[in-house]
C-alpha cells in the first residue's frame, strides 16, 4: 500500500470510526422518532430522507426541516446530533491536522512526490549520493555542462542548501539514507534515463554499499564511486565499479605530472576546471633537494610515497605517529606550527613544504611559519574547507589540494566528457613540448576564463546537416565543419583535441580529415564557439555554403516566384 494512504488510514482510523458512528446514531435516532406532516399524521423519515439531512446538518450548512417541520422529539434530537457531529468533525479534522505535522508524514509525501518526479523524467539524469563540498561542486558543473541530476543525502541541512542553491535548474533532491535499495530505486537507479549513479558520500562504507547495490540491480550502469581506503577500494572494484577515486591518490598524481612536465599538468588543470573559473598559471615544482611534508595521514601518505618515487629527500612532521605510522627516513615528531619544529626538520635549507594535516587552521600556520623562515619555499597547502580559499589565497600558496574540488573536477570530466578522460591519458604520453603548444593556443581562444570542453558525434541527432551532406554524396572535411559560417575561409576559434573513429584515437587531427558517420571529436573553445558549430553541423544551408561555396535554394515558394519572374 501507498505510504502515505497507509499513514492516513492508520492515524485516522478512530476519527473516522468515531465520525461513522456518530453519523449512524444520528440517523437511526432520526428514522425511529416520529413525527407529523402538515394534515397532523405521524410520518416516519425513510433512511435516505435522515442521511440527507444528517450530511448537512452536520456540515452546518443548514437547508432547515424537511420534509415537513420537525416535532419537539425530533428538534432535540437534532440538537444532541448537531453537537455530536460538530465535536466528531473536530476530532477528525485535528487529528488529520496533527498527523500532517509529524515528520514521518512529512517525510512519507515529500518521498512519494520525489519518486513522481523521477519517473517522470523524460532526459538523461545522474544519480548523485552525497551533498556535501564534492557533491555541490558536482553538481553546478553539470548543470553548467547542461546536464542533469538527482541526488540523495542523508543530511537535511545540506537539501535544504541545495533547495536554496542559486542553481540555473531546479535538482530533485531527498533526505534519506542512500545505502537502502528503496531510495535508490526511488530515485531512478532502474530507470531507463538513469546515466549512471556517483557515491560521494564522506562514508567509505556507505558508498560501497551504493555501488554494490547499484552494479546488482542495474549492472550496465555507470557506477563512480570516492573511497579513500585500499581495502574498500579493492571491494569495489570486484564488483565491477567502473571508476573508483582517492582524492588524495589523484593529488599525488597531479604533483608528479607538475615534476615532470609542468605544461602537462597546466593543460590538464585547463581541461578539467570549472567553466567559471579563471585559468590557473603554470607551476614548477623544485625536482631538486630536500622537501618537508607536515601530516602523515592518507594525504600525506600519498604526497610522501610520489617524492620518493621522483627520488627526493623527504622529511616528514608528525605529531601522532601512533596513530598514523611512522615513515621510514628522516622523522620529526611535532605538529609543524612550531619554528622550533620546523627547523627540526630543516626547513631553512629546503624547497619545498606541504601542509597537510586535516586542520585548515594548522596548515595555515605552518606555511606561515615556514615563509617567515625561508621565503623561496614551494608550498603545496591541503585545502579542507571551501570556506577559507581567501585564506590560502592570502598566503600565495604554489599549489592548494581542495579534496572536493578534485573528486568533483574528476567525476565531471567522465560523466560529461568521457572523451577527455582518454585525451589525458592519451596526453601524458606526449612530451612536455607537445603541451607547451598546446597550451599557448588554447590561451590564444579564451579570455579570462577556462575554455569549454565539450563532445560532438557526427548523427542524425548531432550532425544531421553532416549526414545530408553524406546522403548527396558530398564529403565534409574537418576543416570546413569548423568554419566561420558567414565566411567559409575563416577558421572558428575552436581546437579539435581529438578523434575517435573505427581506427582507433588520433589527437589533434589535420583539418583535411574527410568526416565519417559515428566519428566523435573532443572540442574546446569559449562558449559562444560551441552555439556557432551547432549551425554548422545541423543547417544544411550553412553547410552546403561551406563545402560548396554556394546555397541551393530549397524553399519552393521562393522556387515558384522565381520561374515566373523568369517567363
Amino acid at each position: 500500500m501507498d505510504t502515505v494512504l497507509y499513514l492516513v488510514f492508520r492515524q485516522m482510523r478512530r476519527p473516522l470510526l468515531t465520525l461513522i458512528l456518530t453519523y449512524s446514531i444520528a440517523i437511526l435516532g432520526l428514522v425511529l422518532i416520529p413525527g407529523k406532516d402538515a394534515d397532523g399524521n405521524v410520518w416516519y423519515m425513510g433512511f435516505f430522507q435522515a442521511f440527507y439531512f444528517v450530511s448537512y446538518m452536520a456540515t452546518t450548512i443548514g437547508f432547515g426541516e424537511l420534509p415537513y417541520e420537525f416535532s419537539q422529539a425530533q428538534r432535540i434530537w437534532v440538537v444532541f446530533c448537531i453537537y455530536a457531529t460538530v465535536i466528531g468533525w473536530f476530532y477528525a479534522i485535528g487529528t488529520l491536522i496533527k498527523l500532517i505535522q509529524t515528520p514521518a508524514f512529512q517525510m512519507a509525501f515529500a518521498e512519494k512526490r520525489f519518486a513522481r518526479i523521477v519517473r517522470a523524467r523524460v532526459e538523461p539524469f545522474y544519480l548523485v549520493c552525497g551533498y556535501g563540498k564534492t557533491g555541490s561542486e558536482l553538481i553546478e558543473s553539470l548543470l553548467d555542462h547542461h546536464q542533469h541530476a538527482v541526488v540523495l543525502d542523508i543530511d537535511e541541512d545540506r537539501i535544504s542548501e541545495l533547495e536554496l542553491a542559486n542553481l540555473s535548474e531546479q535538482v530533485p533532491a531527498l533526505c534519506v539514507d542512500a545505502r537502502r535499495p528503496l531510495h535508490l530505486i526511488e530515485a531512478g537507479l532502474k530507470h531507463p534515463h538513469c546515466a549512471g549513479v556517483v557515491a560521494i558520500t564522506n562514508d567509505n562504507e556507505a558508498n560501497l554499499k551504493i555501488a554494490i547495490t547499484s552494479k546488482l540491480l542495474n549492472p550496465p550502469l555507470k557506477v563512480i564511486c570516492r573511497s579513500d581506503s585500499k581495502d574498500i577500494e579493492a571491494n569495489m572494484a570486484s564488483f565491477g565499479t567502473d571508476r573508483v577515486i582517492d582524492p588524495f591518490d589523484t593529488f599525488g598524481i597531479m604533483l608528479a605530472t607538475a615534476l615532470q612536465a609542468p605544461c602537462t599538468y597546466l593543460l590538464q588543470q585547463w581541461l578539467t576546471g570549472m567553466l567559471h573559473e579563471q585559468p590557473g598559471d603554470p607551476v614548477y615544482p623544485p625536482n631538486q633537494g630536500k622537501w618537508v611534508v607536515c601530516g602523515f595521514g592518507r594525504f600525506g601518505k600519498a604526497i610522501y610515497h610520489r617524492l620518493r618515487q621522483e627520488g627526493i629527500e623527504i622529511v616528514v612532521v608528525e605529531m601522532h605517529p601512533e596513530l598514523t605510522g611512522q615513515p621510514e627516513g628522516l622523522f620529526v615528531h611535532g605538529r609543524g606550527t612550531e619554528a622550533e619544529t620546523l627547523s627540526q626538520a630543516g626547513i631553512e635549507d629546503a624547497v619545498g613544504l606541504v601542509a597537510g594535516t586535516d586542520n585548515d587552521a594548522n596548515n595555515l600556520s605552518i606555511i606561515a611559519t615556514a615563509l617567515e623562515m625561508n621565503a623561496e619555499l614551494f608550498t603545496i597547502a591541503r585545502k579542507n574547507d571551501k570556506d577559507n580559499e581567501e585564506l590560502f589565497e592570502a598566503l600565495n600558496c604554489n599549489m592548494v589540494m581542495n579534496p572536493s574540488g578534485i573528486i568533483a573536477n574528476k567525476i565531471r570530466a567522465l560523466l560529461a566528457s568521457p572523451l577527455l578522460y582518454e585525451f589525458m591519458g592519451l596526453a601524458t604520453y606526449q612530451d612536455d613540448e607537445w603541451a607547451c603548444q598546446l597550451v599557448s593556443r588554447i590561451s590564444g581562444l579564451i579570455d579570462e576564463r577556462v575554455p569549454e570542453v565539450w563532445e560532438v558525434k557526427i548523427d542524425k541527432a548531432q550532425a544531421q546537416a553532416v549526414m545530408q551532406m553524406h546522403t548527396m554524396g558530398h564529403g565534409v572535411t574537418l576543416g570546413r565543419l569548423v568554419a566561420e559560417r558567414y565566411d567559409r575561409d575563416q577558421a572558428m576559434s575552436i581546437i579539435v583535441l581529438m578523434l575517435e573513429n573505427h581506427e582507433g584515437r588520433v589527437l589533434l587531427p589535420g583539418m583535411d580529415y574527410r568526416v565519417e558517420s559515428g566519428d566523435r571529436f573532443l572540442l574546446c573553445g569559449e562558449q559562444a564557439m560551441r552555439h556557432s558549430l551547432e549551425w554548422n553541423l545541423q543547417n544544411i544551408n550553412i553547410l552546403e555554403y561551406l563545402v560548396l561555396g554556394q546555397v541551393k535554394q530549397r524553399n519552393q515558394v521562393v522556387q515558384y516566384i522565381k520561374k515566373l519572374i523568369s517567363k
